[in-house]
């Protein structure tokens, strides 16, 4: 039986659609797929230059403790150690075993390890204090020069004068690999060392305890303001025009690119009220001003979520206004509220410029003991580590990057758990 002419247009118009509609699909699974490669190119691209960076290698040796030399005021003061010959006895060790004579055969010999390594010698003698006036083994970390070697950046059949390390070195190092005190381990420098110019002693336990102090502080001033404006704004607050106008500057308050608060940290809290540069108090209070207006939006929608039922019964039974919002609304929207102050948060963590700007890049190589004391945090200390030459600053730089992205993933699942774990369905 002939097709009408309308059944043909019906027709053509179906197929015309179904084809828009795979098309569609296609399109939407293709930049799916897409944005999962470039995810992964990245992620496979961080891991291979970051998991070398956990790994650094290590020099074993015999070094005679004498507390003479070491400990010459013999009261373990760190004045005294100080004072003692650790970094002379470490390198006659490494001359006794090399068989160094010559003044340049001395001079390689002792550049192959780490600057550091009389700070480890006192460190260890420091916790094993039992151990004096004996000869123990004690691993030292090896100069990035040396560590490049071993992980084949430094090739021996380069020529010598195109190369950081020359055959003298070169030769040491591999009568070392032969004899069996080279080791391949992790890095304890990575997770307990502070800012060093010296790539194998390079560690972000400064930038992390910085981290924790900037954000404990961002906390602290963001949530209870946050929350409190929220509960104002939705709850208490009449709807006027002054209102509405609190309420768009704030949505365009999230969306103010961060180096902003930055330069009004800067203007306000440096150059006004005159506090020092790089203390993670002013960290802290640049990061809750950004973080500020997300934890509102959050909150508010979160209030929003709760069933009227709940204001109306808590209302009817002779509640007042405020006892029905704190007592019913604001437990029920904590959830929702805290969900959004985790993922705010998250979000100062990985922030950089804002902190630049009030002096958080200085080099700094004590620990933070306080939210008063010089510190930076750990997305700074990548984006300084980035800007070095050294070899091994690559792989460090891309390890701090995956234990960034770790911490992050972790605040981002915790927000999740914690949503399903206190949400509250009607």
């Amino acid at each position: 039986m002939a097709q009408t002419r309308t059944e043909k247009i019906v027709i053509d118009g179906l197929k015309a659609r179904q084809t828009k509609e795979r098309n569609f699909k296609f399109f939407g699974i293709f930049a799916v797929a897409l944005a999962i490669a470039f995810l992964a190119i990245l992620l496979i691209s961080i891991c291979s230059k970051g998991l070398p960076g956990f790994f650094q290698y290590y020099a074993t040796f015999e070094v005679e403790l004498t507390r003479e030399r070491i400990d010459p005021r013999g009261d373990m003061s760190d004045q005294s150690l100080f004072e003692g010959e650790a970094k002379k006895i470490i390198n006659e060790a490494v001359l006794e075993f090399t068989g160094a004579k010559k003044r340049n055969e001395k001079k390689a010999a002792r550049s192959l390890l780490s600057n550091g390594s009389d700070l480890r010698l006192v460190n260890f003698v420091q916790k094993n204090t039992d151990k004096l006036n004996s000869r123990q083994k004690i691993k030292f970390a090896l100069d990035d020069d040396a560590d490049s070697f071993f992980r084949g950046y430094i090739k021996k059949e380069t020529p010598e004068k195109q190369r950081r390390l020359n055959d003298i070195e070169i030769n040491y190092l591999e009568k070392m690999n032969e004899a069996g005190i080279i080791t391949y381990e992790i890095s304890d420098y990575l997770f307990f060392g502070s800012a060093s110019r010296n790539a194998e002693m390079a560690g972000i336990k400064g930038a992390f305890i910085g981290s924790m102090l900037t954000l404990a502080v961002c906390f602290l001033i963001a949530f209870p303001l946050g929350v409190a404006t929220a509960v104002y704004l939705e709850e208490f607050a009449p709807k006027n025009k002054f209102t509405e106008l609190i309420e768009i500057n704030i949505n365009n308050l999230a969306a103010v690119p961060s180096v902003v608060f930055g330069i009004l940290g800067l203007a306000i809290f440096i150059n006004l009220f005159g506090m020092p540069r790089s203390i993670p108090l002013i960290g802290g209070l640049v990061l809750a001003l950004m973080t500020l207006p997300t934890i509102i939006i959050s909150s508010r929608a979160a209030i929003k979520a709760v069933p009227p039922s709940i204001r109306d019964g808590a209302l009817a039974i002779g509640a007042s206004k405020m006892q029905a919002t704190m007592h019913h609304v604001v437990p029920l929207a904590i959830p929702g509220m805290l969900t959004g102050t985790i993922i705010g948060m998250a979000q100062a963590l990985g922030e950089t410029a804002p902190l630049l700007m009030i002096g958080m890049v200085a080099f700094i190589v004590d620990i933070p003991g306080s939210i008063t004391d010089p510190g930076t945090v750990l997305p700074v200390q990548i984006f300084m580590w980035a800007d070095f030459a050294e070899r091994m600053f690559v792989h460090k730089t891309s390890a701090a990057i995956i234990i960034l992205l770790l911490f992050l993933m972790i605040m981002n699942g915790g927000a999740v758990w914690l949503r399903r774990k206190l949400e509250r369905r009607w």
